[in-house]
């Protein structure tokens, strides 16, 4: 039998392994409890770093997120700037397009109103050319008559001055009886020389028309009828002229111009002739002439009076005649024979505007011009 010893060894060495059993579970149970805080805070702290990763994360996408919407806010206001200035160009080109039309249109407009105005300068510088001319003429008439006007006072003084009132009273009874006498006379030697005249005239025609008779006879049969007229080609009408093939609207343009001067001269002519001419009658009847045996001067005044009405008269046929070449220039008959109805040539023309036959014509005794 085991002694107490024995047994006390035994059982401190089984209370040691006991102790030793427990203090290795306790160690066990430390360890395994160690390792399960360690477990636990391991899953912690990757549950916060997990959660501060995710949170980072939802940081990052938020300023991801804030980036891009500022990104895309840029892009939006750029574009809208780009859109905003395309527009304001487009617009601005369409200011300028409308600007740039109005311009157009005023300008149209100026230079209208610029042509208009100086056609209308033109007429009222014609006009007033016309009414300067006018004006001339009637000063230049009134100068004319002034000047006899004024002769006439001039001789009446000075004959007032030489002859006593009685003695001029009797030489104006004597110088208007003289006249009516001499008037009497020369009124029956002109009805004398009228009937020669027409008498010598008639004589003449008959013998003429013989003549001509007796010409167109030989003609006949020595020359076959003449070709008939060729017909005047027309070309462009413009500001009242007929141009044609041979005359063109440059010369007929000079041709008018040239037949209105000589019409003005010869009108002013042709008053200035009559105003003579009525001067004289008037002249005799104030009884500033002597008509008696010691003076001529009767029958000198009127042989002048004669001969300014035959002017007076010559001038007046010009014109008609100018007038009827003026008509020509505006149907395209003008520069053309009535004879032959071939063209004239422009140097005949130019000196004798108003003609309606050709020198050769004129020669052989056809007609007036």
């Amino acid at each position: 039998m085991p002694s107490a010893s024995a047994k006390k060894k035994a059982l401190v060495k089984k209370n040691q392994a006991k102790k030793a059993a427990a203090q290795k579970a306790l160690a066990k149970k430390k360890s395994d409890l160690a390792k399960k805080l360690a477990a636990k805070k391991k899953v912690e702290l990757a549950k916060k770093l997990a959660a501060q990763k995710k949170l980072a994360a939802q940081k990052a996408l938020a300023k991801k997120k804030a980036d891009l919407a500022k990104k895309l806010a840029g892009q939006k206001k750029l574009a809208a700037q780009k859109a905003l200035a395309k527009k304001k160009a487009d617009l601005a080109k369409k200011v300028a397009a409308q600007k740039k039309l109005a311009a157009q249109k005023k300008l149209a407009d100026q230079k209208a109103l610029a042509l208009k105005k100086a056609e209308l300068a033109k007429k009222v510088a014609a006009k007033k050319a016309l009414e300067v001319a006018r004006k001339k003429a009637m000063r230049e008439k009134e100068m004319e008559r002034k000047k006899i006007a004024a002769q006439r006072k001039k001789d009446l003084a000075l004959q007032q001055k030489l002859k006593a009132l009685a003695a001029k009273e009797a030489a104006k009874e004597k110088a208007r009886i003289a006249a009516e006498k001499l008037a009497l006379k020369a009124a029956q030697e002109a009805e004398k020389a009228r009937i020669r005249e027409e008498k010598e005239a008639a004589r003449l025609a008959l013998a003429a028309e013989k003549e001509a008779a007796r010409e167109a006879a030989l003609r006949a049969k020595r020359k076959p009828e003449p070709p008939p007229r060729p017909p005047i080609i027309k070309t462009e009408f413009a500001d009242g002229i007929q141009a044609t093939k041979e005359f063109d609207l440059k010369f007929l343009a000079g041709q008018r111009e040239l037949m209105l001067e000589k019409k003005a001269v010869l009108l002013r002519q042709a008053l200035r002739l009559d105003d003579e001419a009525n001067s004289l009658i008037q002249d005799v009847e104030m009884g500033d002439v002597q008509f008696d045996e010691e003076g001529g001067e009767g029958d000198t005044m009127v042989v002048e009076r004669s001969r300014d009405l035959m002017l007076s008269a010559q001038a007046r046929q010009i014109i008609e005649e100018l007038d009827a070449a003026l008509e020509r220039i505006k149907t395209g008959e003008y520069g053309y024979s009535i004879h032959s109805g071939l063209a004239i040539p422009r140097e005949r023309l130019k000196a004798i505007p108003e003609t309606t036959e050709s020198v050769l014509e004129r020669v052989g005794g056809i007609g007036r011009r």
